[in-house]
């Protein structure tokens, strides 16, 4: 299950969106340097990057303190966090989205059509198997409703716009904040090119260039 409800302040007009956190997260087994809220894994990198954009000083620790400097964060600067799966079941039990069965999504559309200021999507990861976007198209699909998205970019990140009752609403398929995606960023050539100008250049350095764009 997911152990966290949607949070989404009134001011936000962005909401970054993925699957679902590592199963310790459920069972409440965190470690010493976790932080009990939504990306809060010690092996994650999404809070790490938005502590380099916005030089935040974040806490990396099990502690009200450390979930309290990220919730200020989104709620100064208008961004909500609403991950698409509620549950799902696993054999294996590892943080991986390719390892989830018997998903059950949120109702996305309807989390979006109660909060009328969001303009942005972030998916914390493309359109693979599992990922956010996969989920996100998948769900369009269920509700029948003729909600489609069509592309603006095709360059990494992709950019997808969709209407939802005469709205506009931008999705942002950025490369997940996770050491999984380390080998397909190092294939990019985006990345070698940088790399090659830089050697002391890394995949977290990758990610925040390309965050910085949307956040």
């Amino acid at each position: 299950m997911h152990p966290y409800k949607p949070f989404i302040p009134r001011n936000a007009t962005k909401l970054i969106v993925g699957t679902l956190p590592p199963p310790r997260f459920t069972t409440g087994n965190l470690k010493p340097d976790d932080v009990n809220f939504c990306y809060g894994s010690r092996d994650g990198f999404l809070w790490p990057i938005l502590d380099r954009l916005f030089d935040l000083n974040l806490k990396y620790e099990n502690s009200e303190a450390a979930v309290n400097q990220r919730k200020d964060f989104l709620e100064k600067r208008g961004i909500g966090i609403c991950d698409i799966v509620e549950s799902s079941r696993r054999i294996k039990i590892d943080a991986s989205d390719t390892g989830m069965q018997e998903v059950e999504l949120r109702n996305f559309i309807e989390i979006l059509r109660k909060n009328p200021g969001i303009e942005t999507l972030l998916f914390t990861g493309g359109n693979s198997k599992n990922g956010p976007e996969y989920f996100f198209r998948r769900h369009l699909r269920k509700l029948g409703e003729g909600i489609k998205l069509k592309v603006v970019s095709n360059e990494v990140p992709r950019v997808h716009q969709f209407l939802l009752d005469g709205r506009s609403i931008n999705t942002v398929s950025l490369t997940a904040p996770s050491g999984s995606a380390n080998r397909a960023i190092g294939s990019m050539d985006l990345y070698k090119m940088q790399k090659a100008k830089d050697p002391e250049f890394n995949t977290i350095d990758f990610r925040i260039l390309q965050y910085k764009g949307y956040f």
